[in-house]
């Protein structure tokens, strides 16, 4: 990660059932990819899975869901109404550590 790159927070957490929970938020320079100087994502899915269970993103600028191994375009509302949603997609027992 370059020096202009600043993590604001990235934490995991790994399940006895083969799950995984991760958040990532990176502060990047602003540009045409992200011009709002954010990179994100919101991911829980089987650990080595090619596809998520669920995750939101802008990995590669688009802001997206990914849902069901579909990829769904979003409009960009800020972080917590993403991260709220991602969070009540979580099976109850797991939301309860985010």
């Amino acid at each position: 990660m370059g020096d202009d790159v600043v993590v604001q927070e990235d934490e995991i957490q790994a399940y006895d059932d083969g799950t995984v929970a991760r958040v990532r938020i990176l502060e990047v320079p602003e540009s045409d990819q992200y011009p709002d100087g954010l990179k994100y994502a919101f991911h829980y899915g089987v650990a080595g899975a090619e596809d998520p269970i669920i995750r939101f993103d802008n990995h590669h600028g688009p802001h997206e869901l990914h849902l069901a191994g579909q990829v769904f375009e979003l409009d960009f509302d800020g972080l917590q109404p993403l991260y709220q949603a991602w969070r009540a997609a979580l099976p109850p027992e797991k939301r309860i550590e985010w």
